[in-house]
């Protein structure tokens, strides 16, 4: 199954090594949308959109990236990274996968070190985070999407 996920990660990297963790050891492309704004993604089977939870939402470089990139009709999933709540987090990539008539597989969420606005003052919330658990249980999401064998 030829896989791509499309992600934006800014501060910490917290969402990179989410998808990094879901692509390990697997043929999965990853595109990272603070260095292209471009991409075929047609010929995939699978479709990934990652972002940290920026004002509860994720990041309008992805929704943007999914509005003019994404095919109709793909199989899609979600993953995202938050500090302190994840907010609406993927309603507004819902919106646009409906509208593209494509088949939203599930979506996968853990909290991360987030630095930013009132965070920054008391040194941040989610030190550590995502950690080897979060790791591991982005890995078993990512498997419960592919076909068995």
């Amino acid at each position: 199954m030829k896989t791509a996920i499309c992600y934006y990660s800014y501060h910490h990297g917290n969402t990179r090594k989410v998808v990094e963790a879901m692509a390990e050891g697997r043929d999965v492309d990853l595109f990272d949308l603070s260095k292209t704004t471009e991409a075929n993604l047609e010929a995939y089977d699978l479709i990934g959109f990652a972002s940290g939870i920026y004002a509860f939402s994720f990041h309008r470089t992805v929704t943007a990236f999914a509005r003019g990139q994404l095919p109709e009709g793909k199989r899609v999933f979600f993953a995202y990274t938050y500090g302190g709540a994840k907010g609406m987090g993927t309603k507004e990539m819902v919106k646009i996968a409906r509208e593209k008539q494509c088949v939203i597989l599930g979506e996968f969420g853990c909290r991360g070190y987030d630095t930013f606005g009132p965070f920054k003052l008391v040194g941040g919330c989610g030190k550590g985070l995502p950690n080897e658990s979060d790791l591991r249980r982005a890995k078993a999401f990512f498997s419960s999407l592919l076909p068995v064998g």
